[in-house]
């Protein structure tokens, strides 16, 4: 039997699914069903360069109302106080905004535990100065969506590049850890990095007591002096 008439046969086939895929492109019409494709859950990271991190299970939930849990379309971040305006972004203008910056820090609890993570975040110094702080000012202070609030001096934020984050390991922050931002308070005790934070007001008050500060604990927090 003569096969070039198959051949011939096969090849105009080809050719006719090849330009029907073609037609249906150019007009628009979807070859796969979107409700076939999902996305994967982001996955943390466990090692970087070499140093091995911390798991985002290993914190311990101990903030003063339990895990907030914010509609991120109603959530602003409002720089405010001695500034010469007053800032107000949405989640996503702060992202748009502003350089990132990611570093590995380990968070020390006056608990006793303590956990080693890659954090990635927004320079608060960025934002301040987007607002113009007053020469007087020399205190920074953050309150969160819970009422928390605790403070730090304005130039420990500018000279240790302090951020809030807004993923831990290259996952977005969970609620139970702050989720939108997360104060990064490298080399300060536990009770210094405010999670939820909603409101970043400059003041010249260096003695501002945030909510465990007024309860006793050192409104310093160096991790090497007693708490």
């Amino acid at each position: 039997m003569d096969r070039a008439p198959i051949i011939t046969l096969v090849l105009l086939l080809v050719f006719i699914f090849a330009v029907s895929l073609y037609v249906l492109n150019i007009f628009g019409i979807p070859v796969i069903q979107s409700r076939n494709i999902s996305s994967l859950e982001a996955v943390e990271i466990r090692e970087y360069q070499g140093e091995r991190l911390s798991s985002i299970a290993d914190f311990r939930e101990n903030s003063i109302r339990g895990p907030q849990y914010i509609n991120i379309s109603e959530y602003r971040l409002t720089v405010t106080g001695l500034t010469n305006r007053t800032l107000n972004y949405s989640y996503d203008e702060v992202l748009e905004k502003y350089p990132h910056h990611s570093k590995v820090i380990t968070l020390f609890c006056v608990e006793g535990w303590d956990v080693t993570i890659l954090w990635e975040g927004i320079l608060v110094k960025d934002l301040l100065e987007d607002a113009g702080p007053y020469p007087q000012a020399n205190t920074v202070i953050f309150k969160s969506h819970d009422g928390y609030t605790t403070s730090l001096p304005l130039d420990y934020i500018r000279d240790r590049n302090i951020m809030i984050a807004y993923t831990m390991n290259g996952v977005t922050l969970p609620p139970e850890r702050g989720f939108p931002f997360q104060l990064v308070a490298e080399d300060r005790w536990g009770y210094k990095w405010a999670k939820w934070v909603e409101t970043i007001e400059l003041t010249d008050n260096p003695n501002y007591r945030g909510y465990w500060e007024q309860r006793g604990f050192s409104n310093t927090a160096d991790i090497n002096q007693n708490y």
